[in-house]
């Protein structure tokens, strides 16, 4: 055994590894993308690793392999659960044989997400368990405490770490691995695994009752934490879970007034040990993000029990309804519940000298989202646009609007100005149907559906045969920077490699739109503006559904050669190069228009725009 430093996400991939996980399968999202990636990098040998399609197929690849009895493991964030929701509620119907492991790594805040989505009402909806670590250290042990689960009911289980255990750091114990037998395999009975009606009702039974009985199993269960000592009189108590535990014990620190648990199984909820918890209480404050679900499931037992507790949290305004809490928010929370003999205490904690006045700290500064300098996306969405503009030139009758349908991924930064090329952006793949939807409505506008080339592997394929099914008429801008660079430069079926280190056969973009029915597809090097323009102009012009593929390496991964600068005698001080593009290695320096020489890649897209010739490139 050893100590290492670890962030979360590295501890629950190292500890599914010492728990014999034997398939990982998962789809990148921040903040759950670096669990597949450490087991991955681990890999003992003897661990078969997947960057699926989507999570849906990934559900379905660990699934189908635990029905062999091999312990499995699929990742995603929480709005990833929504793609694979239909393969797991029939799963909870199932069950499996070998542990499966769902982790859904939940976003408060949200700091990288559409929603602030809580997988613990997955877990009441699909009527599966719920582990809710609350630190990196208590994350390595649970997880492999959720196979143990998982493999004593013949059920999935769902383990829901949030950023602030994903992404926080902590010197983590290492454990041997434990060893596993080898999967009994597949055993055909078509009375288990083919989800028929009849057997969806009796299961459904079974699952009804066995609910309650794994809460009773929970109540006695370790990571569910009771801090009460005998006889200790409090009338008041918190409950809490996951990262707030380490806030609410932080706020609380050496007071001794309320009693606390901690509830790292939230569905189904350990009856008894809340129980426990309450007797003697007449006030509960639950401290908890994102929903109300602690709350609400103590309100249900309090009003099953006849339990005269008055109990409050976000319902009730104690506690932010939405966002993330923070130790800060805590305090504040639990000040105002429980009034002034805690803020005594507070303010007795910091002693009797006062301490002598900090200098003012300056706000952080903005920094709000923007694509990186070169980034191949800049210039394609600016192609679309000039050409958009062109066709307008001269034309005062019935001018050509465009519409721009985006997606989730770098290229959601195309909404800033001053590029302003997004519309729209719902969720992932939805650029391609939502053009169709509003061209429906009014057909006589342009639509230009944008999406990445993971994206497009993920979900745009679905999209573009229902266009091509249904007569669409719009253009489908295919982002092909041949990564995943908002995760973090995963491969995906079209970079020719995969996360088992295997060289494989890209699949082509080109092919799947041909194979679907798109006649008219197009690629070009959006760097080359002017060939990218007409491009555009030509194809969209056309009737149906058409492509272009915009096709050049994210920044991030290839090595610049060039860089450009300006030439102070040609340069007239417009401005356009950064009005236009708003590139970051673009700026203003007393009133001067500069290259910052240490962003600047040397994509020339600047250099195209300058009407002057002011912007020249040079080697590195």
């Amino acid at each position: 055994m050893s100590k290492t430093f670890l962030m979360g996400n590295e501890a629950i991939g190292l500890g599914a590894i010492r728990a014999g996980v034997q398939v990982v399968s998962g789809y990148p999202g921040t903040p759950s993308t670096e669990i597949l990636e450490t087991v991955a990098k681990h890999n003992p040998g003897d661990v078969y690793v997947e960057w699926s399609v989507n999570e849906k197929a990934g559900m379905e690849v660990a699934a189908a392999a635990a029905y062999a009895g091999a312990r499995t493991m699929v990742t995603m964030k929480q709005v990833g659960l929504n793609v694979a929701a239909d393969p797991l509620m029939s799963l909870a119907y199932v069950g499996v044989k070998g542990g499966m492991v769902v982790v859904v790594a939940d976003d408060p805040g949200p700091i990288s997400s559409q929603t602030e989505q809580d997988t613990r009402h997955f877990g009441q909806f699909s009527k599966l368990p719920v582990f809710d670590p609350s630190s990196p250290e208590e994350a390595y042990e649970m997880i492999g405490d959720a196979f143990d689960y998982s493999e004593k009911y013949h059920t999935p289980v769902l383990f829901r770490p949030t950023t602030r255990v994903c992404h926080g750091c902590a010197s983590v114990e290492i454990k041997e691995r434990i060893k596993r037998p080898k999967p009994e395999g597949f055993v055909k009975d078509s009375n288990k695994w083919v989800i028929f009606p009849r057997l969806s009702n009796a299961n459904h039974r079974m699952i009804e009752q066995r609910l309650p009985v794994i809460g009773e199993d929970l109540s006695a269960y370790r990571f569910n934490y009771l801090h009460m000592e005998e006889g200790d009189g409090c009338t008041k108590g918190v409950i809490t879970h996951g990262i707030n535990y380490e806030s609410v014990m932080e706020a609380l620190k050496g007071y001794k007034g309320v009693r606390v648990l901690k509830v790292a199984t939230p569905n189904p909820m350990p009856e008894s040990l809340l129980l426990k918890f309450m007797d003697g209480l007449k006030e509960v404050l639950a401290v908890e993000e994102l929903d109300p679900v602690l709350e609400t499931e103590l309100l249900v037992l309090c009003g099953r029990h006849h339990l005269p507790v008055n109990v409050k949290g976000k319902l009730t305004g104690n506690v932010q309804p939405a966002g993330e809490n923070s130790v800060e928010s805590v305090r504040a929370a639990l000040e105002s519940w429980l009034g002034s003999p805690y803020t005594e205490y507070l303010h007795g904690l910091e002693g009797d000298e006062p301490e002598a006045p900090s200098l003012p700290v300056p706000p952080l500064p903005v920094r709000p989202p923007v694509l990186c300098a070169g980034c191949p996306h800049r210039a394609s969405f600016y192609a679309v646009k000039r050409a958009v503009e062109s066709l307008n030139e001269g034309r005062e009758d019935a001018p050509v609007e465009g519409v721009y349908c985006g997606d989730i991924g770098c290229y959601t930064l195309g909404n800033a100005k001053p590029l302003d090329m997004v519309d729209t952006c719902l969720c992932m793949g939805a650029g391609i149907t939502m053009a169709q939807g509003l061209s429906r409505v009014e057909p006589d506008k342009r639509y230009f559906s944008f999406v990445g080339d993971s994206t497009f592997f993920a979900s745009g394929i679905t999209g573009i045969v229902n266009a091509v099914y249904n007569q669409a008429n719009l253009t489908v801008c295919v982002l092909d920077n041949s990564t995943t660079a908002m995760t973090g430069h995963q491969p995906h079926p079209g970079t020719g490699h995969t996360m088992m280190g295997q060289v494989v056969d890209k699949v082509s973009i080109e092919k799947v739109l041909e194979a679907v029915g798109v006649t008219k597809i197009v690629t070009v090097d959006p760097l080359d503006l002017e060939l990218a323009v007409n491009t555009v102009k030509e194809v969209s012009g056309l009737d149906g559904v058409k492509a272009v593929i915009f096709k050049s390496p994210c920044i991030a991964v290839v090595k610049p050669t060039k860089r450009c600068r300006i030439d102070p005698d040609r340069c007239v001080h417009c401005r356009t190069c950064i009005t236009e593009i708003g590139c970051p290695a673009l700026v203003l320096d007393d009133g001067q228009v500069k290259i910052e020489s240490g962003l600047c890649t040397g994509c020339g897209l600047c250099g195209r725009i300058c009407s002057v010739g002011a912007i020249e490139e040079e080697v590195r």
